[in-house]
């Protein structure tokens, strides 16, 4: 029986690139995808040739108000949020899973971080809706430890999120679901259907006007990138949604894998969650409605497939740009709200299709 168990590990080591476990730190990041670099570098180029001829076209249909610097600063801020949550996203999806709560976990720690900043810590249950109000602490006190609970309140939820996907084997869907309307319901309780509005002109000045939101954007996909294609989690991470199986018998923790990965996806959900109240003003229970689509729509758009085991993060980068680019294009244009949704649900069909024929191709 020994034996069996032995020849067994054995053939699931070759299937990982004839690795042992002590050798798995050297595996090289190539080694442990399903795809070639260099199809993921060609997809990458193509995203970013899609998005050019979109700034031209939307460049044309806008009578040059598109590629103006005020619009452009525009893109990459609404571009930040999408940007954060599709990092966390990518690597949730790379495993296998999927995090269909990032929106309301953001809603959640805009709500409570929001609170702490106007009623100082700990804020009060519930919290009073008085728009007329001013913030108790000076934003100099209160802003560092806003930052931490929003971080905080998302690393919990993503905790709750991976608990019974690892210990209970509930599919990912359905577990991160139920966090999605249990994170949505808190934020609506704590303000009894309203919202923390009045925010410090300071704080939304910085936040929602400065380079503060792409510089957190894009050192988050420095951080990520760093973490996939260096480490040896992020070697982890590809084996796992490569094949769970062979990744477990060729000695990955497979559950602390994915229990790190819903970490770092609610963790980063949460500082998207601040930092999107500052843009908006308001901490809003209601915020964040189609965050979930864009996250996964920037993720796909970026080449990460669905199915596991192939992605970077600065694919998703891209694929968050190119979401950011349709939505200020369509607005300029004048395009309702509900009728981006369904271009942005298409454009999320096509990058799908276009993953899967080049899978079948190859």
């Amino acid at each position: 029986m020994k034996k069996k168990l032995q020849l067994r590990k054995e053939v699931y080591r070759a299937e990982l690139g004839n690795a042992t476990r002590s050798e798995l730190p050297g595996i090289q990041h190539q080694q442990l995808r399903t795809r070639p670099y260099g199809s993921q570098i060609l997809y990458s180029y193509g995203i970013l040739l899609f998005l050019i001829i979109l700034c031209i076209f939307f460049q044309i249909e806008t009578d040059g108000t598109f590629l103006t610097l005020r619009n452009l600063s525009n893109v990459l801020r609404q571009s930040s949020v999408n940007t954060i949550l599709g990092v966390g996203m990518t690597l949730v999806i790379i495993t296998g899973g999927i995090d269909l709560s990032v929106g309301a976990v953001l809603a959640l720690a805009g709500v409570l971080s929001t609170a702490i900043i106007m009623r100082g810590f700990p804020p009060p249950f519930p919290f009073p809706s008085d728009v007329a109000m001013t913030p108790s602490w000076s934003l100099g006190t209160s802003a560092p430890i806003a930052v931490a609970v929003a971080a905080l309140i998302g690393a919990l939820c993503g905790i709750h999120n991976a608990i019974p996907i690892i210990k209970l084997r509930v599919p990912p869907f359905i577990a991160t679901l139920a966090m999605f309307s249990i994170a949505r319901g808190f934020a609506y309780i704590y303000v009894g259907g309203g919202q923390v509005g009045n925010l410090p002109s300071e704080f939304t000045r910085v936040v929602g006007e400065g380079p503060l939101m792409p510089v957190v954007a894009i050192s988050t996909v420095v951080v990520g990138h760093i973490l996939l294609t260096k480490t040896r989690f992020g070697r982890s991470i590809y084996a796992v949604g490569g094949n769970e199986q062979a990744a477990r018998l060729s000695g990955i923790n497979v559950g602390r894998v994915k229990f790190w990965v819903y970490f770092i996806c609610g963790l980063l959900a949460g500082i998207a969650g601040l930092l999107l109240a500052g843009r908006l003003g308001a901490g809003d229970p209601k915020s964040g409605l189609s965050y979930k689509l864009n996250a996964i729509a920037a993720v796909v758009l970026g080449g990460t497939s669905l199915m596991g085991g192939v992605g970077t993060v600065t694919g998703t980068l891209l694929g968050a740009v190119v979401i950011g680019s349709l939505e200020a294009g369509l607005g300029l244009m004048g395009v309702p709200w509900f009728v981006q949704m369904v271009v942005k649900g298409y454009v999320i069909l096509m990058a799908v299709v276009l993953e899967r024929t080049k899978k079948h191709n190859r």
